[in-house]
């Protein structure tokens, strides 16, 4: 990979009732080179509508590919990579970072009806998760648009000491300082102080 090539890292920052989604775009020479923002539900449907409007507001062109933390943001709002993937028609790959039995019985739980067989629909769909060794460090990628060997790759390009894909390390960094913007902003708002 080039070092001017420029990846979006996307993560979330919890909220009580929202999730809010920052973007990071990193070259992957590890200079920043843009940030977007959007919010979703927790507890919703509405990641992948977030995502593909965070990548419509930043209208970057030379993006070339995404990289997700992880797919379940915001209590269970499951990313559709494949969906974000023909939208943006760029390849997308999701990355975690602990091993996990799957969250089908996590969904069993704390769904049910047309909410749980919605999820279901979109977590059945993903692609399998692979693990990525990086030093001492163990990633877990699925990816849409590229080959598994090519996600691989590009995961120990952009992967340094934190064991975090820079582009994603970054998105964490930018959706927490987000959210606790807006939750200052709201606190101030119910306390008479004013934010300017």
């Amino acid at each position: 990979m080039k070092p001017g090539a420029r990846l979006l890292g996307i993560a979330a920052s919890d909220a009580a009732a929202r999730s809010y989604l920052a973007g990071a775009l990193v070259r992957a020479d590890r200079i920043v080179d843009g940030f977007g923002v959007a919010r979703c539900t927790v507890g919703g449907l509405d990641a992948t509508e977030s995502v593909l409007l965070l990548f419509d507001r930043l209208d970057r062109e030379d993006c070339r590919l995404l990289l997700l933390s992880g797919v379940a943001p915001a209590w269970f709002n499951l990313y559709d990579l494949d969906r974000i993937h023909d939208a943006v028609d760029r390849p997308v790959l999701s990355v975690s970072f602990e091993s996990s039995p799957g969250l089908e019985p996590a969904l069993r739980e704390h769904f049910s009806g047309n909410d749980l067989e919605e999820r279901l629909r979109i977590y059945r769909n993903l692609p399998p998760r692979r693990a990525v060794d990086i030093g001492d460090n163990r990633l877990y990628v699925r990816a849409v648009g590229c080959s598994e060997k090519r996600a691989a790759e590009i995961a120990r390009t952009v992967t340094h000491d934190s064991g975090i894909p820079e582009p994603i390390r970054v998105a964490q960094l930018a959706a927490g300082a987000v959210r606790a913007a807006a939750e200052a902003d709201e606190h101030g708002a119910e306390n008479g102080a004013d934010f300017e």
